[in-house]
């Protein structure tokens, strides 16, 4: 996963390396990550808590005791399953950041290693590890293909010539999603008219009165024949009911407001994106400046030393103030710019997160539904079986001779025969 890293502040000198660069035995249940500054916290994958501290092999007692250590909410990796990154007590304005001073930056994973601009690479205002440089980092969800692993870069658009964010490829797949859901309820809604046509003509036939005059046990067979398609037309009306409450509209009213909470979080997210631009373009706006100021300042000094120029000492020291003023800007700009990253960092995170949950939310709903087509439509068969099985008795105890006995003894004019005529 190349997730971002934080801008280079110029003359940042690297912390040495620190009890979380080295390796540590963990109490069982409890993983360690890598914030995006490289800061590691812990997680217990049994009670879903979070912990900056380094947990000892007692229950309950963290292994560097003091106020840092809070109750958080069930988590992910570190942030709340709510949807709300968590935040340490020390640094409530911003989740998994290290105080002021702290020389981490955001993705690396080595904390005591320092980024550098040969090792980073920026694209479209965010900045990542560069790949030659870098080690492949930690996934925040190794062992499956999740959301918030490989979606934080942009890709190119194939319809044109522009980039289309990892988050909007995400959100495209979730809208797809729904209008699919949306799809398969009209899908529904159609297998339900056609249900409801064949009941209603089923039971109009019942009704025809073509051989209505046959008699005898044929004639009650043929009778019970006509009836079992009134029945047939009461099952697949009853089927058809039930596909409408139970398939059709829960499919239909699934995540009602859906797109309208996608389009909040789509704003949200490219709010951030812009912000996060904004802060790009002051860093590069104040790296400049402190070059001009840097080569003006580097100019006088030696205008001064070779006496080209009658700048006095007290022009170089307002040089000097000047670029260190420039300097001062520039590593402000950079704190600014990786907190606005770091930020972004977070609410991708929590957001992608949310929407994996909500597709396979929406995947196993559809599943459910599409279980209990099925099972009314086995519930149907057997329905329409038990109407023809009358039939079929009847139709078993159909007689001929039966039939023609009955008949003459009802319809019989005399046994008489004729004679020939005598002459």
């Amino acid at each position: 996963m190349r997730t971002p890293c934080g801008a280079e502040k110029p003359g940042m000198v690297p912390p040495p390396p620190g009890e979380e660069s080295q390796t540590v035995v963990l109490p069982p249940g409890w993983q360690s990550y890598l914030s995006p500054q490289g800061r590691r916290y812990y997680v217990n994958t049994t009670t879903n808590e979070t912990t900056w501290e380094r947990p000892s092999s007692s229950p309950g007692i963290s292994a560097s005791p003091g106020p840092h250590r809070s109750s958080l909410p069930p988590t992910v990796n570190g942030y709340h399953a709510s949807g709300t990154p968590a935040h340490p007590p020390e640094t409530a304005h911003m989740s998994l950041r290290k105080p002021t001073g702290d020389s981490q930056n955001l993705g690396s994973s080595s904390p005591g290693k320092k980024q550098s601009k040969e090792n980073t690479i920026t694209i479209n205002c965010v900045t990542f590890p560069h790949p030659d440089t870098m080690p492949e980092q930690q996934l925040l969800k190794p062992t499956e293909w999740s959301y918030c692993d490989y979606f934080w870069a942009d890709k190119k658009d194939p319809q044109g010539n522009g980039t289309v964010a990892g988050f909007e490829l995400l959100l495209q797949k979730q809208l797809k999603g729904k209008q699919m859901q949306k799809e398969m309820s009209e899908f529904i809604r159609e297998r339900i008219k056609i249900e409801e046509e064949y009941a209603k003509n089923l039971a109009k036939l019942s009704q025809n009165s073509l051989a209505a005059q046959e008699e005898g046990s044929l004639g009650e067979a043929w009778a019970q024949v006509k009836k079992s398609l009134a029945d047939e037309a009461e099952v697949h009306l009853k089927f058809s009911a039930k596909l409408h409450s139970e398939v059709e509209k829960p499919l239909m009213n699934f995540r009602e407001n859906f797109k309208k909470d996608m389009k909040k979080c789509d704003h949200h997210i490219a709010d951030l994106r812009k912000q996060l631009a904004s802060r790009y373009a002051s860093v590069e706006k104040a790296r400049k400046a402190l070059t001009e100021r840097q080569r003006d300042l580097e100019m006088k000094t030696q205008q001064l030393e070779i006496k080209l120029s009658n700048k006095t000492e007290e022009d170089i020291k307002k040089a000097r103030r000047k670029s260190t003023q420039a300097g001062d800007d520039l590593m402000r700009c950079v704190d600014l710019y990786n907190q606005a990253q770091s930020k972004w960092f977070e609410e991708m995170v929590t957001t992608t997160l949310e929407l994996e949950r909500l597709e396979v939310e929406r995947v196993e709903m559809i599943r459910q539904h599409l279980c209990q087509y099925t099972q009314l439509r086995h519930e149907t068969d057997m329905f329409n079986q038990s109407t023809v099985e009358p039939v079929d008795q009847l139709l078993r105890k159909v007689d001929p001779a039966k039939d023609r006995e009955l008949w003459v003894r009802e319809h019989k004019t005399g046994n008489i025969r004729p004679v020939d005529m005598e002459i």
